[in-house]
């Protein structure tokens, strides 16, 4: 079996930090997203990936590497343009081949890896294709699927005006070749694309069999800055508690805090879970809880919880910042302290002066 993960697209409600950065390389706890995806990969068994990659391809090649570092044999396929996800199969089908394969969008984060889903899918009676879906609260903003009452999938439908169920499609799907012969049947979709959707629509219409499984635990898209944040603070709930740097007398830290190698922390507070990364700076300052601090960042005299700080970052003097997500190479000063909080989504290289 091999795997077919999803490193393209433009990342457009992620901007402006997808403006110069692979929306899956965007670090939660310090880690880029798409190398929690190729971790579950990994973990499930599965050594075969081919990695879709499209404008952003040199940075996630300078990234991954050939996959060794994951356990991983890493091909990398070229997209040029994002012209869907069945134009992703379609492309891959000679790296395919006749294997089945996982299809993982790199941008989604699943909570417990796919061990036992990839086990099922291999052990089992194979359907032509199997879908994972969860219940949201805007189904109209996924792809939605409709099952019969014995729960068999009748139906699938791109971004839905009125959805007739509730039930999204998870970014992680598990197909046999039959698929293949799905994707060059289909026409693109309004928005240019080829669907998926549209291609299991096709197997459905021709009597395949395609089976789908709610999965109970925690699923995001982590597409835009809400869900990243929510992403962060789920991934810090089970941090392991860690100090390789410099914390000096004068500094509280408290629950579940990591300081990385070459760290250092004076005279502040540090509330749990929180991640300093290596060779990152923090003096007189106050870091809450469910914070992501990159590497070689500097934080002076200031506030922030909730919030992901990218490598190379410098905050100086601002009285509170809360749900932000902070580029890298960004800084941000305040000349005089204010009481209010401020909330940032600050592409890489910005420059913010506050007058208060």
């Amino acid at each position: 079996m091999k795997a077919l993960v999803l490193a393209g697209g433009s990342g457009t409600r992620l901007r402006p930090i997808t403006h110069t950065s692979a929306k899956q390389l965007v670090a939660v706890a310090n880690k880029p997203v798409l190398f929690y995806g190729l971790e579950a990969i990994a973990a499930a068994g599965i050594t075969d990936v081919g990695l879709i990659v499209g404008d952003t391809a040199g940075e996630v090649r300078a990234a991954v590497g050939d996959g060794a570092k994951f356990g991983l044999d890493i091909t990398y396929i070229e997209q040029s343009r994002p012209l869907g996800l069945a134009h992703a199969v379609l492309i891959a089908h000679t790296y395919l081949g006749d294997d089945d394969f996982v299809m993982y969008l790199g941008d989604n984060f699943i909570v417990g890896g796919i061990d036992d889903l990839v086990r099922t899918f291999r052990d089992g009676r194979r359907p032509a294709a199997r879908i994972l879906l969860t219940h949201v609260s805007d189904p109209s903003a996924f792809g939605v699927a409709e099952l019969d009452d014995d729960g068999r999938v009748v139906g699938l439908e791109e971004k839905p005006r009125h959805p007739k169920s509730d039930l999204a499609l998870v970014g992680v799907y598990f197909f046999t070749p039959a698929i293949h012969e799905a994707v060059r049947a289909i026409e693109p979709s309004w928005r240019g694309e080829l669907e998926i959707t549209h291609a299991i629509q096709h197997l459905i219409d021709n009597g395949a069999d395609i089976q789908s499984m709610v999965i109970e635990g925690y699923w995001k898209d982590t597409g835009n800055v809400a869900d990243m944040l929510e992403v962060n603070r789920t991934v810090l709930e089970d941090l392991e508690p860690r100090i390789e740097g410099t914390v000096d007398e004068h500094t509280v830290v408290i629950g579940r805090v990591v300081v990385g190698e070459g760290a250092r922390v004076t005279n502040s507070r540090i509330m749990g879970p929180a991640i300093i990364g290596a060779g990152a700076e923090i003096s007189d300052s106050y870091i809450g809880p469910f914070t992501s601090v990159g590497d070689n960042c500097r934080i002076t005299g200031s506030e922030m919880e909730f919030s992901i700080m990218l490598a190379e970052s410098a905050i100086t003097g601002v009285r509170r910042i809360e749900g932000s997500l902070i580029g890298r190479n960004v800084q941000v000063t305040q000349s005089l302290h204010a009481p209010n909080a401020h909330r940032f989504v600050l592409g890489d290289h910005s420059k913010v002066e506050i007058q208060s």
